[in-house]
């Protein structure tokens, strides 16, 4: 995360992973550093994902001390957006979550729980997907190619870096030149600090 305090957010930040719902999730494993990427869901004060059982980490994340690293928006920053860009660099804006904890192998109840709370979050309200729409054994034979985890939570940290350090000309101008260039996801989240 971002050393410079004025970035720092501490606010429903497991909410916020929810939300965000895509994590980069980092393990130590006897065969070396890992990484997978997974959806993620929030139980209580924990976080859950799953992962396909063929995944090379898959085996290893059982009692793994695992780091979870969520971007919400991000985008590079030219310094030619600021009202005076002669003295200044380019630099990156970004909002995340990280999450530090301990991964927990979770049973065949928990793990539909979770593919039930994805779709109920994720899927389109007009037509949504919901489990009763899969033949029960076909859900069952598709259940046993993931394996589902828990997250013990032991830390979370939010970045939001938007500029912050910057004049009220300058952010304007890095608005601005993010929706020249068609970033608006990023120009409207900075809109969101004004």
């Amino acid at each position: 995360m971002h050393p410079d305090p004025r970035f720092r957010s501490d606010t429903a930040l497991l909410a916020d992973a929810e939300r965000i719902g895509f994590a980069h999730i980092f393990a130590a494993t006897p065969d070396g550093p890992m990484v997978v990427q997974a959806p993620v869901t929030l139980h209580g004060e924990r976080l859950r994902f799953h992962v396909s059982r063929a995944n090379r980490i898959a085996p290893h994340m059982d009692g793994a001390s695992v780091v979870l690293s969520l971007a919400e928006v991000q985008g590079y920053v030219s310094a030619n957006f600021y009202a005076a860009p002669g003295n200044q660099v380019p630099t990156w804006n970004y909002v995340s979550v990280e999450v530090d904890g301990i991964a927990n192998a979770i049973g065949a109840d928990e793990l539909t729980e979770q593919l039930d709370r994805l779709a109920a979050l994720h899927e389109p309200r007009d037509d949504p997907w919901t489990r009763d729409k899969v033949d029960p054994v076909v859900f069952a034979k598709l259940l046993g190619g993931i394996r589902g985890f828990d997250v013990t939570v032991t830390a979370v940290r939010g970045t939001t870096k938007l500029s912050q350090n910057k004049t009220p000309q300058d952010r304007a101008g890095v608005v601005a030149g993010l929706r020249r260039e068609g970033r608006h996801a990023l120009a409207d989240r900075m809109d969101t600090l004004r």
